[in-house]
């Protein structure tokens, strides 16, 4: 990961402007650099992963323009190659470096043509503007807020921007900011029209998309790693790492000591795929001195979010600490595209459907949030092949009647199609879905519980919860949570729709925990 931020105006304070910038030092630790255009500034922190040398710095500079670009951008060489066609001429082996040229090629349109992780912003030379954009999941975090002049500012994280914008969001995914609107420019939830290929070329497409995912992922010039929880999505991705590696891939694990659920399989996984495999325990201790810590880097009250960031932080950390790699690869996005256990109880194929575009869209403020903060504030870069947006476009298309679970086996498309493939053994292939949270150690959620119960007596959770309109608490945990993330991110509750749950108007959802473990059709995940 690296890290972003701009300030849109001429009458910066440098001192607030750096200090707000120095709180993401750890996305990138390589080398910063802050640029004054005569009308902004511009920020960025790098962790080097393409284009390792001195020249791979930026802010970028052509002809007055500058940018800055947190991303990944997949097959930029191609693009590279046409631009230099066009006598443009490059300095790095940087993928970022192409987008100042397609932005003078192909102004705002060139947004919709990449390919890519990303999130950016641009100063155009000429026109004297800001430009600024994020890829359509919202892999790539960006916020923005405006100051006490009303000039917007434009950062990685939203503590960056804590102390100098009264009102913190979340960038839109999907969306660039030009002349003082949010503009779409891509809905990945959306499919313009239905796909109605049969269930073998539907499976057969699933596999070759997923397998084109993980490939162009494993393009690095640092290196790269692998997180596995034993858990379908995580074991898929390292699988077909596996078979694309000439050499062994690295995996990592992580489970409560005395009952985590994944361990086991993870390590099942591993040994299948001939991978070089480590697992880190985490104790009840660490769990609850970690807390407040995972809570002031996510920049959420969300239990969910919370709970399921606790092993990854742990492993991401002992990575950082412990080993030479760069890049993680991930197997989040693989439930909102095909199901969660939840989802079991979708009462149709339009509901599901209805609810895979919901939690596609909210995905940055989810899933994909916890991944990227857990990954990055270990100075380490995200990746995740479930969001490749080809991918992603294509199961989004197809015929929810044939997506929605029928076959009395969750995620039975994705499952079928590497049925048959060796590239996993059928006990990992078939194995029933566990919450992560949950499949790191049932052990660790109770102890979260137990502590939250033990700092609130009824009474003051009652009189504490009075406190908040918004996202109100409903549990005592939820009210922990929430007190810790008001101490770093004072007022900005709003930069989170609401808590991570099922979808309670649908029959058997109605339940106050978000975990899976709550839910009647839960069955062997536990095991």
């Amino acid at each position: 990961m690296c890290s972003i931020m701009v300030y849109c105006g001429s009458c910066a304070d440098p001192e607030k402007f750096n200090k707000g910038f120095d709180r993401t030092v750890s996305r990138g630790p390589d080398k910063s650099r802050i640029v004054n255009t005569g009308n902004g500034l511009l920020g960025f922190h790098r962790l080097a992963i393409m284009g390792l040398t001195c020249s791979g710095m930026q802010p970028f500079e052509m002809d007055g323009s500058y940018v800055v670009c947190n991303g990944e951008l997949y097959g930029f060489a191609a693009q590279r190659e046409l631009l230099r066609e066009k006598g443009y001429t490059f300095q790095s082996d940087s993928d970022c470096e192409i987008i100042l040229p397609m932005y003078k090629e192909y102004g705002t349109d060139m947004f919709a043509m990449l390919d890519a992780e990303f999130a950016c912003v641009l100063y155009d030379g000429q026109t004297e503007e800001f430009i600024a954009a994020r890829d359509p999941i919202g892999i790539r975090p960006l916020y923005y807020g405006y100051d006490d002049r009303d000039v917007i500012v434009f950062a990685s994280e939203p503590k960056n921007l804590v102390g100098l914008c009264e009102r913190i969001m979340p960038f839109p995914p999907g969306h660039y900011y030009k002349g003082g609107q949010f503009i779409p420019y891509a809905d990945a939830a959306h499919a313009e029209t239905v796909c109605h290929d049969d269930l073998e070329t539907a499976c057969g497409q699933i596999r070759d998309l997923l397998v084109r995912g993980v490939r162009k992922r494993l393009v690095a010039d640092a290196k790269v790693g692998f997180l596995l929880s034993g858990g379908l999505d995580s074991s898929l991705v390292c699988a077909i790492a596996a078979k694309e590696s000439d050499t062994p891939i690295r995996t990592f694990a992580i489970g409560m000591s005395e009952d985590a659920i994944d361990l086991k399989y993870a390590r099942q996984a591993a040994d299948y795929m001939g991978a070089d495999h480590t697992e880190v325990y985490m104790t009840p201790e660490e769990v609850i001195s970690s807390l407040e810590r995972v809570i002031e880097l996510l920049g959420t009250y969300d239990i969910t979010t919370i709970r399921a960031s606790m092993g990854m932080y742990l492993v991401c950390k002992a990575i950082h600490e412990q080993t030479d790699i760069r890049v993680l690869l991930t197997g989040e996005i693989s439930d909102e595209l095909f199901g969660y256990k939840y989802t079991d109880f979708a009462p149709s194929a339009e509901a599901f459907q209805q609810e895979a575009e919901k939690r596609i869209r909210e995905l940055h403020m989810y899933d994909v949030l916890r991944a990227d903060r857990c990954i990055s504030v270990n100075s380490l870069e995200a990746r995740v092949p479930f969001g490749d947006l080809a991918f992603v476009s294509y199961v989004m298309s197809l015929d929810p009647e044939m997506k929605v679970n029928r076959y009395g086996k969750g995620k039975y498309l994705l499952r079928h199609a590497f049925d048959g493939q060796e590239y996993l053994p059928d006990s990992i292939l078939w194995r029933e879905k566990a919450a992560f949270s949950d499949a790191v150690g049932h052990s660790m959620v109770d102890y979260l519980k137990d502590y939250a119960e033990s700092r609130y007596t009824d009474e003051e959770f009652g009189a504490l919860c009075e406190k908040y309109a918004y996202a109100k608490p409903f549990t005592k945990e939820s009210l922990l949570y929430r007190e810790i993330f008001e101490k770093y991110y004072p007022g900005q509750a709003e930069m989170i729709t609401d808590f991570w749950m099922p979808n309670k108007d649908w029959e058997g959802c109605n339940v106050n925990d978000p975990s899976a473990r709550v839910l009647s059709n839960y069955g062997a995940s536990g095991l």
